[in-house]
């Protein structure tokens, strides 16, 4: 779980959950926490392949939609200092770069 905290002291927290039980990419939020649920199948996919986003739509109680959407972090083209990229996925406009 991760956060953001905001003047006043004020926080959200958040989560990406996957598990085999999750049918269909929903969220949901809760004292201040908002998780959004994957299906493990599709977070397999998407972390092991070029694919750049997971897209869903949940159509809430009142007919209104939520879309979700969740993309990879890629690494800057250019460093910048004091920013830690240590988790995030390779940039794909580097990897070409490399090869010419």
């Amino acid at each position: 779980m991760a956060h953001v905290s905001f003047p006043g002291g004020a926080v959200l927290n958040y989560a990406l959950e996957s598990t085999p039980a999750t049918a269909k990419p929903s969220a949901h939020f809760s004292d201040g926490t908002l998780a959004v649920r994957l299906p493990e199948s599709d977070v397999q996919d998407w972390a092991s392949t070029e694919q750049v986003s997971i897209e869903a739509e949940e159509v809430l109680d009142k007919g209104d939609r939520l879309k979700i959407l969740i993309e990879k972090d890629f690494a800057c083209l250019a460093p910048r200092e004091g920013e830690d990229e240590s988790d995030m996925y390779s940039h794909p406009l580097a990897v070409k770069n490399k090869e010419k």
